[in-house]
Protein backbone atom coordinates (compact mmCIF):
# COMPACT_ATOMS: atom_id res chain seq x y z
CA UNK A 1 0.00 0.00 0.00
CA UNK A 2 3.01 2.30 -0.35
CA UNK A 3 1.55 3.84 -3.51
CA UNK A 4 -1.61 4.85 -1.67
CA UNK A 5 0.37 6.33 1.22
CA UNK A 6 2.63 8.20 -1.20
CA UNK A 7 -0.40 9.74 -2.91
CA UNK A 8 -1.98 10.58 0.45
CA UNK A 9 1.23 12.38 1.42
CA UNK A 10 1.32 14.17 -1.94
CA UNK A 11 -2.20 15.52 -1.43
CA UNK A 12 -1.51 16.44 2.20
CA UNK A 13 1.79 18.20 1.44
CA UNK A 14 1.09 19.73 -1.97
CA UNK A 15 -2.68 20.04 -2.26
CA UNK A 16 -4.26 23.40 -3.01
CA UNK A 17 -6.89 24.49 -0.51
CA UNK A 18 -10.33 24.80 -2.15
CA UNK A 19 -13.94 25.18 -1.14
CA UNK A 20 -16.23 22.23 -1.81
CA UNK A 21 -19.87 21.14 -1.93
CA UNK A 22 -19.94 20.13 1.73
CA UNK A 23 -18.61 23.42 3.08
CA UNK A 24 -15.78 21.66 4.95
CA UNK A 25 -12.99 22.59 2.53
CA UNK A 26 -10.30 20.38 1.02
CA UNK A 27 -6.70 20.11 -0.11
CA UNK A 28 -6.71 19.01 -3.76
CA UNK A 29 -4.50 17.68 -6.53
CA UNK A 30 -5.73 16.57 -9.94
CA UNK A 31 -4.90 13.61 -12.15
CA UNK A 32 -3.13 10.78 -10.31
CA UNK A 33 -2.76 7.01 -10.79
CA UNK A 34 -1.73 4.08 -8.59
CA UNK A 35 -1.39 0.37 -9.45
CA UNK A 36 -1.83 -2.76 -7.31
CA UNK A 37 -0.55 -6.19 -8.31
CA UNK A 38 -3.14 -8.59 -6.93
CA UNK A 39 -0.75 -11.53 -7.12
CA UNK A 40 1.39 -10.17 -4.26
CA UNK A 41 -1.40 -9.73 -1.74
CA UNK A 42 -4.75 -8.10 -1.18
CA UNK A 43 -4.43 -4.30 -1.03
CA UNK A 44 -6.19 -3.68 2.28
CA UNK A 45 -4.64 -0.65 3.97
CA UNK A 46 -2.65 -1.67 7.05
CA UNK A 47 -1.85 1.76 8.54
CA UNK A 48 -5.40 1.79 9.93
CA UNK A 49 -8.01 -0.94 10.20
CA UNK A 50 -10.27 -1.32 7.18
CA UNK A 51 -13.85 -2.45 7.79
CA UNK A 52 -13.80 -5.30 5.29
CA UNK A 53 -17.35 -6.46 6.05
CA UNK A 54 -18.61 -3.05 4.94
CA UNK A 55 -16.54 -3.24 1.75
CA UNK A 56 -17.93 -6.67 0.86
CA UNK A 57 -21.55 -5.93 1.75
CA UNK A 58 -21.49 -2.71 -0.27
CA UNK A 59 -19.97 -4.50 -3.28
CA UNK A 60 -22.55 -7.32 -3.12
CA UNK A 61 -25.23 -4.62 -2.86
CA UNK A 62 -23.91 -2.91 -5.99
CA UNK A 63 -23.80 -6.19 -7.92
CA UNK A 64 -27.35 -7.05 -6.88
CA UNK A 65 -28.60 -3.86 -8.52
CA UNK A 66 -30.13 -2.64 -5.25
CA UNK A 67 -30.19 1.07 -4.35
CA UNK A 68 -32.11 1.11 -1.06
CA UNK A 69 -29.97 1.27 2.09
CA UNK A 70 -32.15 -1.24 3.98
CA UNK A 71 -29.85 -4.18 3.14
CA UNK A 72 -26.78 -2.21 4.21
CA UNK A 73 -28.28 -0.96 7.47
CA UNK A 74 -29.47 -4.45 8.42
CA UNK A 75 -25.87 -5.62 7.96
CA UNK A 76 -24.49 -2.76 10.07
CA UNK A 77 -23.09 -0.88 7.09
CA UNK A 78 -23.79 2.80 7.67
CA UNK A 79 -21.64 4.55 5.07
CA UNK A 80 -24.60 5.70 2.94
CA UNK A 81 -27.01 6.78 5.68
CA UNK A 82 -26.48 10.52 5.75
CA UNK A 83 -27.64 11.29 2.22
CA UNK A 84 -31.10 9.67 2.28
CA UNK A 85 -31.42 10.89 5.89
CA UNK A 86 -31.03 14.49 4.75
CA UNK A 87 -33.57 13.88 1.96
CA UNK A 88 -35.95 12.36 4.52
CA UNK A 89 -35.76 15.43 6.75
CA UNK A 90 -36.55 17.66 3.79
CA UNK A 91 -39.50 15.49 2.75
CA UNK A 92 -41.12 15.58 6.20
CA UNK A 93 -40.49 19.31 6.54
CA UNK A 94 -37.98 19.01 9.37
CA UNK A 95 -35.27 21.66 9.67
CA UNK A 96 -31.87 20.09 9.01
CA UNK A 97 -29.59 20.46 12.05
CA UNK A 98 -25.87 21.12 11.78
CA UNK A 99 -24.04 18.02 10.56
CA UNK A 100 -22.34 16.31 13.48
CA UNK A 101 -24.34 18.14 16.13
CA UNK A 102 -26.07 16.28 18.94
CA UNK A 103 -29.43 17.00 17.33
CA UNK A 104 -28.19 15.65 13.97
CA UNK A 105 -26.90 12.49 15.64
CA UNK A 106 -30.13 11.90 17.56
CA UNK A 107 -32.31 12.31 14.49
CA UNK A 108 -29.97 10.13 12.43
CA UNK A 109 -29.97 7.35 15.02
CA UNK A 110 -33.78 7.34 15.05
CA UNK A 111 -33.90 7.30 11.24
CA UNK A 112 -31.46 4.38 10.98
CA UNK A 113 -33.39 2.39 13.58
CA UNK A 114 -36.57 2.92 11.57
CA UNK A 115 -34.84 1.76 8.38
CA UNK A 116 -33.65 -1.36 10.20
CA UNK A 117 -36.94 -2.32 11.82
CA UNK A 118 -39.72 -0.94 9.58
CA UNK A 119 -39.70 -2.31 6.04
CA UNK A 120 -42.39 0.08 4.81
CA UNK A 121 -40.46 3.04 6.21
CA UNK A 122 -37.30 1.77 4.49
CA UNK A 123 -39.09 1.38 1.16
CA UNK A 124 -40.29 4.97 1.35
CA UNK A 125 -37.31 6.74 2.89
CA UNK A 126 -34.29 4.50 2.28
CA UNK A 127 -34.02 5.08 -1.45
CA UNK A 128 -30.85 6.59 -2.88
CA UNK A 129 -32.18 6.97 -6.40
CA UNK A 130 -30.57 5.48 -9.54
CA UNK A 131 -27.03 5.19 -8.14
CA UNK A 132 -24.37 2.52 -8.78
CA UNK A 133 -26.36 -0.72 -8.62
CA UNK A 134 -29.14 0.69 -10.79
CA UNK A 135 -26.73 1.82 -13.49
CA UNK A 136 -24.66 -1.38 -13.36
CA UNK A 137 -27.65 -3.70 -13.68
CA UNK A 138 -30.59 -1.59 -14.98
CA UNK A 139 -29.16 1.04 -17.32
CA UNK A 140 -32.19 2.45 -19.19
CA UNK A 141 -32.05 1.59 -22.88
CA UNK A 142 -34.30 2.29 -25.82
CA UNK A 143 -38.02 1.58 -25.77
CA UNK A 144 -38.07 0.92 -22.03
CA UNK A 145 -35.71 -2.06 -21.94
CA UNK A 146 -32.87 -2.28 -19.42
CA UNK A 147 -29.20 -3.06 -20.03
CA UNK A 148 -27.47 -5.33 -17.52
CA UNK A 149 -23.88 -4.12 -17.85
CA UNK A 150 -22.50 -6.71 -15.41
CA UNK A 151 -24.10 -9.64 -17.23
CA UNK A 152 -22.86 -8.28 -20.56
CA UNK A 153 -19.37 -7.83 -19.13
CA UNK A 154 -19.22 -11.45 -17.97
CA UNK A 155 -20.50 -12.69 -21.32
CA UNK A 156 -17.88 -10.67 -23.21
CA UNK A 157 -15.06 -11.88 -20.98
CA UNK A 158 -16.07 -15.47 -21.64
CA UNK A 159 -16.64 -15.15 -25.38
CA UNK A 160 -14.51 -12.23 -26.58
CA UNK A 161 -11.79 -11.59 -23.97
CA UNK A 162 -9.70 -9.49 -26.40
CA UNK A 163 -12.43 -6.86 -26.58
CA UNK A 164 -11.49 -3.28 -25.76
CA UNK A 165 -15.09 -2.43 -24.92
CA UNK A 166 -15.45 -4.15 -21.54
CA UNK A 167 -16.58 -1.03 -19.72
CA UNK A 168 -19.18 -0.59 -16.99
CA UNK A 169 -20.35 2.98 -16.45
CA UNK A 170 -22.24 4.48 -13.54
CA UNK A 171 -22.09 8.01 -14.97
CA UNK A 172 -25.49 8.30 -16.64
CA UNK A 173 -25.87 11.99 -17.45
CA UNK A 174 -29.65 11.72 -17.66
CA UNK A 175 -29.89 10.52 -14.05
CA UNK A 176 -27.34 12.79 -12.34
CA UNK A 177 -29.93 15.23 -10.98
CA UNK A 178 -32.11 12.39 -9.69
CA UNK A 179 -29.10 10.74 -8.00
CA UNK A 180 -28.34 14.00 -6.21
CA UNK A 181 -31.72 14.20 -4.47
CA UNK A 182 -31.01 11.46 -1.92
CA UNK A 183 -27.58 10.15 -2.86
CA UNK A 184 -24.47 11.24 -4.74
CA UNK A 185 -23.54 11.31 -8.42
CA UNK A 186 -21.08 8.43 -8.87
CA UNK A 187 -17.59 9.18 -7.59
CA UNK A 188 -16.19 5.96 -9.07
CA UNK A 189 -17.63 6.71 -12.46
CA UNK A 190 -16.60 3.83 -14.73
CA UNK A 191 -14.34 0.82 -14.85
CA UNK A 192 -12.80 -1.21 -17.65
CA UNK A 193 -11.54 -4.78 -17.78
CA UNK A 194 -8.71 -6.05 -19.95
CA UNK A 195 -7.20 -9.52 -20.39
CA UNK A 196 -3.46 -9.98 -20.91
CA UNK A 197 -1.74 -13.39 -20.88
CA UNK A 198 -4.54 -15.06 -18.95
CA UNK A 199 -4.74 -12.34 -16.31
CA UNK A 200 -7.67 -10.04 -15.69
CA UNK A 201 -6.85 -6.38 -15.14
CA UNK A 202 -9.23 -3.65 -14.04
CA UNK A 203 -8.89 0.11 -14.33
CA UNK A 204 -11.22 2.41 -12.40
CA UNK A 205 -11.73 6.06 -13.25
CA UNK A 206 -12.75 7.92 -10.12
CA UNK A 207 -13.81 11.53 -10.71
CA UNK A 208 -13.67 12.48 -7.03
CA UNK A 209 -11.68 10.73 -4.30
CA UNK A 210 -11.76 11.29 -0.54
CA UNK A 211 -8.21 10.12 0.10
CA UNK A 212 -8.54 9.37 3.81
CA UNK A 213 -11.97 7.79 4.21
CA UNK A 214 -13.03 6.72 0.74
CA UNK A 215 -10.00 5.63 -1.27
CA UNK A 216 -8.88 2.69 0.93
CA UNK A 217 -12.46 1.43 0.60
CA UNK A 218 -12.46 1.90 -3.18
CA UNK A 219 -9.12 0.13 -3.64
CA UNK A 220 -10.29 -2.89 -1.65
CA UNK A 221 -13.70 -2.97 -3.34
CA UNK A 222 -12.50 -2.92 -6.93
CA UNK A 223 -9.60 -5.25 -6.21
CA UNK A 224 -12.09 -7.72 -4.76
CA UNK A 225 -14.43 -7.24 -7.72
CA UNK A 226 -11.53 -8.02 -10.06
CA UNK A 227 -10.79 -11.22 -8.16
CA UNK A 228 -14.45 -12.28 -8.16
CA UNK A 229 -14.87 -11.67 -11.89
CA UNK A 230 -11.58 -13.43 -12.63
CA UNK A 231 -12.78 -16.52 -10.77
CA UNK A 232 -16.12 -16.81 -12.54
CA UNK A 233 -14.60 -16.37 -16.03
CA UNK A 234 -11.63 -18.68 -15.46
CA UNK A 235 -8.80 -16.13 -15.36
CA UNK A 236 -6.14 -15.13 -12.84
CA UNK A 237 -6.30 -11.71 -11.15
CA UNK A 238 -3.79 -9.27 -12.58
CA UNK A 239 -3.60 -5.58 -11.69
CA UNK A 240 -6.03 -3.08 -10.28
CA UNK A 241 -5.24 0.34 -11.74
CA UNK A 242 -6.76 3.32 -9.91
CA UNK A 243 -6.99 6.52 -11.95
CA UNK A 244 -8.22 9.55 -10.03
CA UNK A 245 -9.42 12.94 -11.21
CA UNK A 246 -9.83 15.14 -8.13
CA UNK A 247 -7.89 13.63 -5.21
CA UNK A 248 -8.54 15.47 -1.97
CA UNK A 249 -8.17 15.46 1.79
CA UNK A 250 -10.88 17.20 3.82
CA UNK A 251 -9.57 19.92 6.10
CA UNK A 252 -11.16 18.21 9.12
CA UNK A 253 -9.15 15.04 8.36
CA UNK A 254 -5.66 16.60 8.50
CA UNK A 255 -4.81 15.34 12.00
CA UNK A 256 -5.98 11.84 11.09
CA UNK A 257 -3.90 11.89 7.90
CA UNK A 258 -0.84 12.98 9.88
CA UNK A 259 -1.35 10.07 12.28
CA UNK A 260 -1.80 7.56 9.47
CA UNK A 261 1.31 8.76 7.63
CA UNK A 262 3.34 8.34 10.83
CA UNK A 263 2.61 4.61 10.91
CA UNK A 264 4.72 1.95 9.23
CA UNK A 265 2.86 -0.26 6.70
CA UNK A 266 2.61 -3.95 7.48
CA UNK A 267 2.61 -7.04 5.27
CA UNK A 268 -0.36 -7.34 2.94
CA UNK A 269 -2.96 -10.00 3.75
CA UNK A 270 -4.31 -12.64 1.39
CA UNK A 271 -7.92 -12.85 0.24
CA UNK A 272 -9.41 -16.34 0.05
CA UNK A 273 -12.57 -16.68 -2.07
CA UNK A 274 -14.85 -19.73 -2.08
CA UNK A 275 -13.75 -21.54 -5.28
CA UNK A 276 -17.14 -23.18 -5.72
CA UNK A 277 -18.85 -19.93 -6.74
CA UNK A 278 -19.16 -19.81 -10.54
CA UNK A 279 -21.59 -16.91 -11.01
CA UNK A 280 -20.87 -13.30 -10.12
CA UNK A 281 -24.42 -13.05 -8.76
CA UNK A 282 -24.05 -15.97 -6.30
CA UNK A 283 -21.44 -14.59 -3.91
CA UNK A 284 -22.38 -14.13 -0.24
CA UNK A 285 -20.51 -12.54 2.65
CA UNK A 286 -19.36 -15.94 3.95
CA UNK A 287 -17.55 -16.68 0.66
CA UNK A 288 -14.65 -14.38 1.60
CA UNK A 289 -11.87 -14.73 4.15
CA UNK A 290 -9.02 -12.26 4.65
CA UNK A 291 -6.00 -14.11 6.00
CA UNK A 292 -3.05 -12.49 7.76
CA UNK A 293 -4.55 -9.03 8.18
CA UNK A 294 -2.81 -7.31 11.10
CA UNK A 295 -3.50 -3.58 10.73
CA UNK A 296 -2.81 -0.66 13.01
CA UNK A 297 -5.86 0.48 15.05
CA UNK A 298 -8.75 2.32 13.36
CA UNK A 299 -8.64 6.09 12.93
CA UNK A 300 -12.03 7.73 13.17
CA UNK A 301 -12.95 10.80 11.13
CA UNK A 302 -16.23 12.57 10.33
CA UNK A 303 -17.78 12.03 6.92
CA UNK A 304 -18.43 15.15 4.86
CA UNK A 305 -22.05 15.21 3.68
Amino acid sequence: MKQYLSLLKDVNDNGVVKSDRTGVGTKNVFGRQTRYDLSVGFPAVTTKKLNLNSVIHELLWFISGETNIEYLVKNNVNIWNEWPFRAYLKEIGQDIPAVGSEEWSDYLQEYVENIKTDHDFALKYGKLGPVYGHQWRHWPGKNGEEIDQIAELIDTLKNNPDSRRMIVSAWNVTDIEEMTKAGLPPCHSLFQFNVLEGKLNCQLYQRSADMFLGVPFNIASYSLLTMMVAQVVGLQPGEFVHTIGDAHVYLNHLDQVKLQLSRKPKKLPKMIINPNIKSIFDFKIDDFELVGYDPHPPIKAPIAV
